[in-house]
């Protein structure tokens, strides 16, 4: 495919997808549940999920109490490592067990054993719980798996990705270079105040909007103040990114949060790290969930990424 015909097909799966979203309602209109429940049962605007028997839960103790569930999917070979997944979803949304054929490959290409974090969602558990079971999560892989470690995320996950990694270096005094051979990256938030790109980008719902992405960041910090949403623990992109370990930083033209990618991996390799961004044209938000040629070639470059 020429890259004038991969752009055509991007526009043309950009205009079908907006016109079905259009059809539906706001996502900020909606009740969580609801529509947890519908991408259960239809997929929504996304492919109906499809659980594989050969994924399985294995369930570790939470410091809230509740045991926190790890969706695990094995490679083909013999692995040769983990690979901490963590869900996107604006941290309302989502689950660890919608993409069990995307974390199959994913475990297949890499040799990487996946780890997937069924972290407990705002509004009915804010801030802190999802970074909590992300850092718990995080400590029992690393007492448990030798060899690479990667870690990664989409959206909310790669946000939780990098708090989590921020977490083990400056609460449990990790070598985080040491540990974890790559971050894995994929159209994160890293400013819950807001970047530019976010703020100018209107009420286009085009997968995420501005007025969504504030509905998602309020189910996440509720009544939070700009200044408490600045707290590096809340907006990694205001942390001391030292001594953290190389990074792919993926993300579309056409995502509202595509200054989060560019501000953050800027400061990642300022700060002394490894950095690759990948921007892809004309991409929106979540573009990785779908079944197009930039989807593909974005997953192949990630799990080359995260093989080392």
């Amino acid at each position: 495919m020429t890259e004038d015909e991969l752009l055509a097909e991007t526009r043309a799966f950009n205009e079908s997808l907006e016109q079905l979203i259009a059809a539906l309602p706001a996502l900020h209109t909606v009740p969580p549940e609801q529509t947890r429940r519908a991408r259960r049962e239809s997929g929504g605007i996304f492919a109906p999920p499809v659980y594989l028997p050969e994924a399985w839960w294995e369930r570790i103790p939470g410091r809230s109490g509740e045991e926190i569930p790890l969706r695990m999917v094995e490679p083909a070979a013999q692995s040769r490592g983990a690979y901490l997944h963590i869900h996107g979803g604006g941290w309302t949304l989502g689950a660890a067990d919608l993409q069990d054929p995307k974390l199959k490959a994913a475990a297949n290409a890499t040799g990487l054993t996946i780890v997937s974090v069924d972290y407990r969602l705002a509004p009915e558990h804010p801030y802190p719980a999802a970074p909590d079971d992300c850092e718990d999560a995080a400590v029992w892989l690393l007492d448990r798996f030798a060899g690479r470690l990667v870690i990664g995320g989409e959206s909310a996950g790669a946000h939780l990705a990098v708090v989590t990694l921020l977490r083990l270096r400056d609460r449990h005094r990790i070598d985080i270079r040491e540990r974890f051979g790559a971050a894995n990256l994929s159209f994160g938030v890293y400013d819950l105040t807001g970047t530019p790109s976010r703020h100018l980008w209107g009420d286009r719902e085009l997968v995420l909007s501005s007025r969504s992405m504030s509905w998602f960041v309020e189910n996440f910090v509720p009544g939070f103040s700009d200044e408490q949403r600045r707290h590096p623990d809340v907006s990694p992109l205001y942390a001391d990114l030292r001594g953290l370990p190389p990074a792919l930083f993926t993300c579309g033209t056409l995502d509202p949060l595509l200054d989060d990618t560019l501000f953050m991996e800027a400061r990642w390799r300022a700060a002394g790290n490894e950095t690759t961004l990948s921007i892809v044209p004309e991409a929106v938000h979540g573009f990785l969930a779908f079944e197009i040629e930039i989807a593909r070639r974005s997953h192949e470059q990630q799990h080359a990424f995260a093989r080392g």
